[in-house]
């Protein structure tokens, strides 16, 4: 089966409203047939205070790092709306590009 990495705006978001939106993503994917890689990072590991505590400064690059490392994972990235107004997301959208990678883009149907 197919993977794909879903890409979505974080910044400034509540983890309910992140949820949310991945899963109508999630949704949307399976039904075109893809394997969800995930990229939603909220292990213990993930919380700033240990991430600072191991010597990470630049927490949302390292995020970002993640996020890339799982894209090599996968055949496809699912842009959620809003994207082109978040860094992370237009750099991974670069990234999608750049390597051939099958971008997906949601619309007001899925």
């Amino acid at each position: 089966m197919k993977k794909i990495m879903i890409s979505q705006p974080m910044r400034g978001k509540t983890e309910e409203e992140i949820l949310s939106q991945k899963a109508k993503a999630e949704k949307t994917c399976k039904e075109l047939g893809y394997e969800i890689e995930n990229t939603f990072f909220n292990d213990e590991w993930a919380k700033k205070d240990n991430l600072s505590e191991s010597g990470i400064v630049q927490i949302p690059v390292h995020f970002l790092s993640l996020a890339i490392r799982h894209m090599a994972l996968c055949d496809a990235v699912y842009f959620c709306k809003g994207w082109e107004n978040y860094r992370g997301c237009k750099i991974e959208h670069d990234v999608a590009v750049a390597y051939g990678l099958r971008v997906i883009y949601e619309t007001d149907e899925d």
